[in-house]
């Protein structure tokens, strides 16, 4: 069978992949799209748009409970979880329909079906219909990664649940267990705790989410504690003994186990990268733990072969996916772009109160050799924060004492995934302290906060 001819084929239709295609069909590029479920891939689908739709009815059924303290009154306030979830699905389905249009609109031509890698070039696809194939020059894996299942922690939809059954719940949990405190977990237990769950999150490590700086882990553990979710850490989940109705999990901690019973169990240990069945043993491409080897342009030593997003390694994020997606598609085109760096990438959990952050980490910094200066500021210091009634929460920043460089920002509070990105800008220019010292940030603003934790880093703070 002769093979259709492209310049570049995309394998997977995630954030990564859709936008590499895109980018492609905008260079000029002849591009098709390989997806075997869902255009959009999970993040559109069964991750970061539908897990925000639910966490948004958290956020909102969090206000009706707290109306009195706006002198407002919600009476008989309650939730609809099938409705919910029914919001939550909608909004996935509009944004994925909208990728098929996306697709049309650049002339790139989309390939339902589940795709292998063979030699020079080529690429088969089982579609509904039987084999189509397909060859290019270049090829783009981004095929993304999948729930890790640890033994004997394994999903089974009803007592323990995946992310994908979280985001569709057969039931309203009373007593859940999330295991696993990065963002996938923390954001599930921090949207059912706030529905009324009893909620108890395990980890592993000495502190819940364990990417971010420690001092923010740590702020935000206690709002957690005081929202009524039991945290455990340096605590491992060894075993589930599944019965009618119930979960008994056996919990080790500080060298003894525990039994704990819960109705429901969600497991969030990290995920695996999507690189079965393609095919890249043959090819030549190397794998570790699950993820496909590439250089800082995603090539993977194979000719014409590159891989981005999850498949590719951490940070496992949809933005870092589709930036990369539109470096190698210019990189492909002839251009020289600029390779993505992680340390610029920024991280936003979801959860109350949300969390964020870019570049080092203080401790990280410290262990590069920085010598540092750190400013903080506190959310009760702000006017908005306080007048949102949003009044927990703490910006701060890291500096290179030596050249006044901008190394790490952290966040904790109201609405800072959004702050963040002006850190995150501030960074890409290069800027220094003194840029952002003489910036004036609008008042009254959230981000006033960012101004005054540059100030507290060199001694000019001025509301605290």
């Amino acid at each position: 069978m002769a093979a259709s001819t492209f310049d570049l084929i995309v394998v997977g239709a995630g954030p990564g992949g859709y936008v590499a295609a895109i980018r492609a069909a905008q260079l000029g590029l002849k591009t098709a799209i390989v997806e075997r479920e869902h255009l959009g891939g999970i993040c559109l689908n069964w991750g970061c748009i539908p897990t925000k739709a639910l966490l948004r009815s958290a956020e909102v059924f969090h206000l009706m409970e707290r109306a009195g303290d706006f002198g407002l009154r919600a009476d008989k306030v309650g939730f609809d979880l099938d409705a919910v979830v029914k919001r939550s699905r909608g909004v996935a389905k509009q944004l994925s329909g909208g990728i098929g249009h996306l697709m049309k609109k650049n002339g790139i031509t989309v390939v339902m079906g589940t795709a292998s890698l063979g030699p020079k070039g080529r690429v088969s696809v089982e579609t509904g219909k039987g084999t189509e194939e397909l060859s290019a020059a270049n090829i783009v894996l981004a095929t993304g990664a999948r729930a890790r299942e640890l033994p004997g922690l394994e999903a089974d939809g009803d007592l323990v649940w995946t992310y994908r059954h979280a985001l569709q719940p057969p039931r309203m949990p009373k007593k859940l267990l999330v295991i696993g405190s990065g963002a996938i977990g923390i954001e599930f237990a921090s949207f059912y705790n706030t529905l009324g769950a009893d909620t108890t999150v395990v980890e592993v490590l000495d502190r819940v989410l364990p990417v971010e700086d420690a001092e923010i882990s740590a702020f935000a553990k206690k709002q957690f504690v005081k929202q009524g979710m039991t945290i455990m850490e340096k605590a491992t989940v060894q075993q589930l003994d599944r019965a009618k109705g119930k979960v008994t999990a056996h919990v080790e901690s500080g060298g003894k186990t525990e039994k704990f019973e819960f109705d429901t169990v969600i497991s969030a240990v990290g995920i695996v990268g999507n690189v079965e069945g393609l095919g890249l043993e043959d090819l030549g491409a190397r794998t570790d733990r699950s993820h496909v080897v590439v250089d800082e342009y995603c090539r993977t030593g194979v000719p014409g072969l590159y891989a981005i997003g999850d498949i590719a390694g951490p940070p496992w994020l949809a933005h870092k996916a589709s930036h990369e997606g539109v470096m190698v598609a210019e990189l492909i085109a002839g251009g020289d772009p600029h390779p993505v760096r992680p340390e610029s990438i920024a991280g936003c959990t979801y959860c109350q109160p949300q969390v964020a952050s870019v570049g080092y980490s203080e401790a990280r910094a410290k262990e590069l050799g920085y010598d540092i200066k750190v400013g903080r500021f506190p959310f009760i210091g702000n006017g908005k924060a306080i007048a949102l009634g949003e009044p927990e929460g703490m910006v701060k920043t890291v500096f290179d004492a030596k050249t006044g460089e901008l190394l790490g920002a952290h966040m904790v509070g109201a609405e800072v995934t959004e702050l963040i990105q002006g850190y995150v800008v501030g960074r890409q220019l290069e800027t220094t302290e003194q840029d952002l010292m003489n910036a004036v940030f609008p008042h009254p603003t959230l981000s006033e906060m960012m101004h005054e934790s540059v100030l507290d880093a060199y001694g000019r703070v001025i509301h605290m």
